[in-house]
C-alpha cells in the first residue's frame, strides 16, 4: 500500500473533534430556538397581543354590525384562543332575523363573523307605513318605510298570523326573479278555500291561486306568460291545472295552457 494513502490517527483526531463540535453547536442552536419559541408563545398568550382587536361582520343587512358585535360579547380584552364559537353562535342566533352564523379566527387578533339572514319576501302595511317581512314570518318593525321600493310584494289582508307564516314560507322558496315581478298578494279566503289568494303582477296579469304549494305552482308562471299573446291581459289560474281567463270578453273567456300544472 502506498504511504501517500495512509492517514495517521494524529491527523484525523482534529477533524473528528471539529465535526463533533459543529454537531453539538447545531443541537444547541436547535434547542435554544425551541426554548425561545416557547417563551414567545407564552408571552403572546399572556399579553394583549393575543387579545381580539378587530371584529369583521359580513352578510348582515337588517341587523347592524354594532348589534351583532354586542351580541357576540367579543371585547378588546377577549383572548382569541379562549373564544367559544358555539356560545357566540347561540348568542347571535337568538336574533329572529339571523338564519345562520359562522365564526373564523384570523390570527393574530382578528375575528370574522359571517351572517346569513332570512330572505325578505314581502311587506306589511300599517298606518301608511311599510314593514319588511322575512321568510320565517318575522316582521321588522324597526325598519319602517314610507314607500315601497319594489323588491318584494305587498301582503294585504293577512289577518291570520298562521296563514301569513304559511305564505312567507312559500315565498321564500321562489326564485328572486319571480318574487320581483309580484306587486301585491291579497288573502281572500272563502268557505270553500280558506287559503285562496289573488296576486297582482307587475306585468299586468292577475294570478288566482292558493297558499298551499304556491311556490311550486308559481314557478311555471314565466312559461305560462310566454305562451300568451303579447297584448293579452287577464287572470292566470294556477289551481288544479292552469288556464288563462282574459279581461277582454270579446276573446275566448278561457285559454287552456299547455303543460298544465299538477294539483
Amino acid at each position: 500500500m502506498s504511504k501517500k494513502n495512509i492517514v495517521s490517527i494524529e491527523d484525523r483526531i482534529p477533524k473528528l473533534k471539529q465535526a463533533r463540535k459543529k454537531k453539538a453547536n447545531r443541537r444547541l442552536i436547535f434547542y435554544l430556538s425551541i426554548f425561545f419559541l416557547l417563551i414567545a408563545v407564552i408571552v403572546y398568550l399572556q399579553s394583549p397581543l393575543s387579545h381580539v382587536k378587530t371584529v369583521q361582520v359580513t352578510g348582515n343587512t337588517f341587523v347592524s354590525e354594532k348589534e351583532i358585535i354586542e351580541q357576540s360579547k367579543l371585547l378588546d380584552d377577549t383572548n382569541i384562543w379562549t373564544i367559544d364559537k358555539k356560545e357566540i353562535n347561540q348568542a347571535i342566533h337568538k336574533n329572529p332575523v339571523i338564519k345562520s352564523v359562522s365564526l373564523d379566527k384570523k390570527l393574530p387578533w382578528t375575528v370574522e363573523i359571517k351572517i346569513k339572514e332570512y330572505k325578505k319576501v314581502g311587506y306589511i302595511k300599517k298606518d301608511d307605513r311599510y314593514y319588511p317581512v322575512l321568510g320565517n314570518g318575522q316582521q321588522l318593525d324597526s325598519l319602517e318605510q314610507k314607500t315601497l321600493n319594489g323588491d318584494a310584494p305587498l301582503l294585504l289582508n293577512f289577518t291570520d298570523e298562521k296563514e301569513l307564516q304559511n305564505m312567507t314560507n312559500e315565498l321564500k322558496k321562489l326564485p328572486q326573479s319571480i318574487l320581483n315581478i309580484i306587486s301585491e298578494i291579497h288573502w281572500v279566503p272563502t268557505d270553500e278555500n280558506t287559503k285562496k289568494i289573488v296576486l297582482y303582477m307587475n306585468d299586468g296579469f292577475m294570478v288566482d291561486g292558493t297558499i298551499r304549494d304556491f311556490a311550486e305552482k308559481m314557478e311555471v308562471y314565466p312559461s305560462i306568460v310566454a305562451q300568451l299573446k303579447p297584448d293579452s291581459k287577464g287572470i292566470i289560474h294556477i289551481g288544479v291545472g292552469a288556464y288563462f281567463e282574459s279581461f277582454d270578453k270579446k276573446e275566448s273567456s278561457e285559454e287552456e295552457i299547455e303543460n298544465e300544472t299538477e294539483g
